[in-house]
């Protein structure tokens, strides 16, 4: 048996852009998917703290040092500039394994610098 479990998060990331006309995703700049442990491609889930939409995509790699978190296609109905949005990733893993296994977590002040890198037990 597998369950799924945090795997790594970017908090209270604030959100730089939002493309309407672009196919579908969240543009994360590459310093923080490198923070954060995300790869390309990768389904993550948005939590919107400002509206409470939740949604899931995936990731595209922006520019590193920019800072962007951009929604893009329909996921950019569900946030605004300036929005606080929350970044999660999941994985599944056996109970042995979710037993061992440290989420990595990343905190952003509000111009998406990181704060703190933790890795929870």
């Amino acid at each position: 048996m597998t369950i799924d479990m945090l795997y790594s998060k970017l908090h209270r990331a604030t959100v730089t852009d939002a493309n309407l006309n672009y196919v579908g995703s969240i543009t994360i700049d590459r310093e923080l998917m490198d923070a954060a442990k995300l790869r390309v491609g990768q389904k993550v889930e948005i939590v919107n703290v400002n509206n409470g939409e939740r949604f899931a995509t995936y990731v595209i790699e922006g520019e590193r040092g920019q800072k962007d978190i951009c929604l893009n296609g329909a996921a950019a109905r569900k946030a605004e500039i300036g929005d606080i949005v929350i970044i999660i990733a999941y994985a599944s893993m056996s109970l042995d394994e979710a037993e061992q296994f440290k989420p990595h977590v990343v905190l952003l002040n509000s111009e998406n610098k990181i704060d703190e890198i933790k890795d929870y037990v």
